[in-house]
Parts: structure tokens; sequence; C-alpha cells
């Protein structure tokens, strides 16, 4: 498969993810999520959906088990959407760059701040 054709599913499951979870999923414990990437092997048989989620580490692991309790939902849901001889499994991993970004960004200002 091309790598041009699994960005561009990559892309459309990270639109209808972003929708299925802010308009379908009713589950309390799911905070506010931001669905940041979906990586689709070039086979289109597997989706890494990398997702931030505001809040503690409590809420970050409430809102991953949740949406591992509802991931077969969300597959049936983007089969539904996504014209695909077969919908890839999903898989869901927290993004780190924001928060790694976020600890650079402290760092250089109190390096900065150091040399004034």
């Amino acid at each position: 498969m091309s790598k041009v054709r699994a960005n561009r599913v990559g892309e459309q499951i990270k639109k209808e993810l972003t929708d299925i979870i802010q308009r379908e999923l009713k589950d309390p414990r799911i905070g506010f999520v931001t669905v940041t990437a979906v990586d689709v092997t070039g086979d289109l048989q597997q989706a890494t959906a990398f997702i931030t989620v505001y809040g503690e580490d409590e809420e970050r692991k409430k809102t991953l088990d949740a949406l591992e309790k509802a991931k077969g939902f969300i597959r049936s849901e983007i089969g539904k959407r996504i014209q695909l001889r077969k919908t890839p499994e999903l898989a869901f991993t927290f993004d780190e760059s924001i928060e790694r970004g976020n600890r650079i960004d402290q760092l250089l200002r109190k390096l900065n701040e150091d040399e004034k």
C-alpha cells in the first residue's frame, strides 16, 4: 500500500474518531480528549490513535480505560463512515509530545532567566 494512502486514511480516521468521541460516546469517565494524530500501517490493518487528555493522571487513566472498553463500538462506527475493505484495529496511546514541549519551554525560560 502507498504511504500516501495510509496517511490519507489516518487523517480521515482522526476526523471521524474525534467526532465519535465528542458526539457518540456517553461514558462519564471520558474527559476532555483531543485526538492529535492517527498512524496507520501501510497495509491498513492497524491504526494507533495518539490522544491528549486534559487533567490529572487519574483522569487520563480513566479516559484511556473508557476508550479501550468502547473500542469495538468506535471501530464499527468508523467502518460505517469510511469505505474500506477492512476497518483497521484501533490502539490508543497518549501523545507525550505536548508535555515534552512544555518541559523544554520551561527549561529554556529558566535558562534565559539565569543568564539575565
